[in-house]
Formats: structure tokens, C-alpha cells, sequence
């Protein structure tokens, strides 16, 4: 049987996870894609028996699908997927799944079909964090107590000089990156549900008084500016974008912490920051309990356990792939069997629902200096 897929926004993202699909799974084809960028597709796909479609409703009407997945800007994930939902019909959802309260109390229409929705959520179904979870479950930290996560992003300079640094089309960067942390970290929790949540967040340094929509080539600056394209590159870093990280207009924050406490009584601490370089990113967290300790790193994909009443530290070395540590294929995999009628979601619009909210309440908590309640879904 061939399995037909709808794509509604097919940017580099969604076109990478679209490479996968059909390499892993040759009884999956690309029958559609809905995008305003029409030529450009045709371009992109050409000599490949794909229907193009300007208008996603359009697309929806005339075609015959098994299945749809959402790549388009953030603003628009739901009132696509709300779209998709009139015909029942399995779907891969970009995150953020919302960028506002409104957009997400919206998407809770969709709940009865959690199930069918795979949100992309790689880093829950990764490797690394997957064995995490085993440990924890295994009991050997005892109940874990305390979380400390961190995510220090070394090639955030896309959030400043690309279409990203619109804070009203990304939500900002709670939603942008901590989605994946807090859904991670709930994800190898398990059972214990976030209630409540006070956040700060800081922006020093992408700043200035450069003019709105300032672009780097036309700056007269180009060759005093650390950010200007010619002298990141000169850094051995790619094109870090066209638009001035330093205009009136550049939005999203440089860093931002939350503290998040769960209906159990422990507490995470999560911290996030966009201003790091090359050897200082990093991604991982230590899960923290009376008997142990264990930490763990996205990119080195080292995890060790330290036995707090032992002079023992056991050390495991995870297999490693590409595509967020292999969590993409993962996900592609298990989207590709809930089309297939084989399988149910693992990373659910329920679970993504809760990660929006989560990211939304730190942002009104950074910006009201307030805590700030975590509706329950």
C-alpha cells in the first residue's frame, strides 16, 4: 500500500523531516503541498508527482490523504491543525503547537484525537533521554526531588538576524526552545504534573538603535560589527542572516529561567541562553534524588549515575545519531505507524498542549513579574 502525506508549509525544517520519511519508508509518498511559495516548490520538487496548492484548505478538499504534516511558521501551527482536525486524519505538528493562550485554549478542540497527533518532540524520544527515563523508573536516584536543566544555545544567532526575531510570530523563546526541555523533563517524570511556575527572562546584548529592518549589507558598520555576516563567517560559523541583531525591531530575549513546581511539592530549575559560542553550548540536566544523582548530556550523549551512598559513578556512552540525537527518526517512525494504523502517538497533542502552556505561563511570569498558575489539561 502506498501511504499518501499532505504537507501544509514545506520550509527547511519540515523539508528535512520529509527527506526522512521517504527514505525510511518507501511505502510513503509526498502526494500534496500546500505553500504560499508555489514556485519555489515546484522548483524544489520538480519532476516528482506532487500536486501544489497555494491555500492548505484547498489542498485538504480535492486530495486524498493518509496523513498531514505541519511545517509552517509558528503563528500558524493551529489554525492549520484546526484545519486538519475537519478531516480526522492522522498529523505530525511542528512545535510550538500554540503561540498564544488563545491559540491553545482553541487547539483543546482537538483533544479527543491527542492520540493521532505526533508532535514534533525529538528530544523526549531521543536515546539518551529514553534510557534516561529507564533509570529514573529503575529507582535507583529513590524519587527524584529536585531537576536542574540547562540549554545554552550556541548557534542561536538565527533568533536575531532571520525571520525569528519576530517575538510575535515565534511566542518568544520559551516557546521556541524551552518546549523541547520542559516536555523532555515531563516526559522522564512521568506522573508528576507541573502546577505552578515564576520566570525571569533578560535581553542585554541583541539590542540597539539601528533603524527597523536594518539589513546587514546595507549597514555601513559591516566591518567594526562582531554580528555582520562577513565577520561571523570569518569565525567559521555560517550565514548568520540577513536582518541587524542590533536594530530597534530585533525582538526575543538573550536568556531567560523559570522555576517550575510540581503538585508533588519537588521543583525544576531550568535556564536557557542564546548568547554562548562553539565549545560553550550545552543541553542536559541532573535528576536529583535521596539515594542518586544522575546527569546527562544531549551532545556527548554521556550519562552518569552517582550513588550517593556508594563511592560509585556508573558511566554509560549513548549511541548517537544525527537529526536531534536520532530523535527525529524516531518520531518520523512512529508517525509513519499511526498512519499505518500500527501504533498510537508517543509524544501526543496532550503532551504538547501542556509544553505551550508551560512556556506561555513563564512568558506572562518574565513579563509581569508574577507566578503564574499551570492550567491543567
Amino acid at each position: 500500500m502506498n501511504y499518501r502525506i499532505g504537507v501544509i508549509g514545506c520550509g527547511r525544517r519540515m523539508s528535512s523531516l520529509v527527506d526522512k520519511l521517504l527514505e525510511d519508508h518507501k511505502d510513503f509518498s509526498i502526494a500534496a503541498i500546500a505553500d504560499p511559495r508555489v514556485e519555489d516548490m515546484k522548483k524544489q520538487f520538480e519532476g516528482q508527482e506532487i500536486a501544489f496548492y497555494a491555500d492548505a484548505r484547498d489542498m485538504l478538499n480535492n486530495e486524498k490523504l493518509d496523513g498531514v504534516m505541519i511545517g509552517t511558521r509558528c503563528s500558524l501551527h493551529t489554525p492549520m491543525a484546526l484545519l486538519v482536525k475537519e478531516t480526522g486524519l492522522p498529523l505530525f505538528l511542528e512545535k510550538p503547537v500554540a503561540t498564544s493562550y488563545e491559540q491553545l485554549d482553541a487547539l483543546k478542540a482537538m483533544l479527543p484525537m491527542s492520540d493521532q497527533v505526533v508532535v514534533s518532540f525529538p528530544l523526549r524520544a531521543c536515546t539518551i533521554a529514553v534510557r534516561v527515563k529507564e533509570i529514573v523508573d529503575s529507582g535507583v536516584l529513590g524519587k527524584v526531588q529536585h531537576v536542574e536543566a540547562v540549554n545554552n544555545v550556541y548557534y542561536g544567532r538565527g533568533y536575531y538576524h532571520k525571520w525569528y526575531r519576530d517575538d510575535h510570530e515565534t511566542g518568544g523563546l520559551f516557546l521556541q526552545k524551552a518546549t523541547h526541555d520542559f516536555d523532555y523533563i515531563n516526559f522522564i517524570l512521568g506522573n508528576e504534573q507541573p502546577v505552578r511556575i515564576c520566570a525571569m527572562h533578560s535581553k542585554q546584548i541583541f539590542k540597539g538603535d539601528m533603524p527597523q529592518g536594518q539589513k546587514c549589507e546595507d549597514c555601513p558598520r559591516q566591518e567594526e560589527c562582531p554580528e555582520s555576516v562577513k565577520n561571523v563567517m570569518s569565525y567559521n560559523e555560517p550565514n548568520p542572516g540577513d536582518f541587524c541583531c542590533f536594530a530597534k525591531d530585533t525582538g526575543n530575549e538573550d536568556s531567560g529561567s523559570a522555576i517550575v513546581r510540581y503538585a508533588s511539592g519537588m521543583h525544576v530549575v531550568y535556564t536557557q541562553d542564546f548568547v554562548v559560542r562553539k565549545g560553550a553550548g550545552k543541553r542536559g540536566a541532573r535528576f536529583i534524588g535521596y539515594k542518586g544523582t544522575l546527569e546527562f548530556d544531549f551532545k556527548s550523549g554521556v550519562i552518569n549515575v552517582y550513588r550517593h551512598n556508594e563511592n560509585k559513578c556508573d558511566q554509560e556512552q549513548t549511541p548517537g545519531r544525527e537529526g536531534h540525537h536520532g530523535g527525529d527518526f524516531a518520531l518520523l517512525q512512529n508517525f509513519a505507524d499511526v498512519v499505518r494504523g500500527k501504533d498510537v502517538s508517543h509524544a501526543t497533542l496532550a503532551q504538547g498542549i501542556l509544553s505551550a502552556e508551560m512556556c506561555l505561563a513563564a512568558r506572562r511570569s518574565a513579563e509581569n513579574d508574577e507566578f503564574v498558575d499551570i492550567r491543567p489539561v
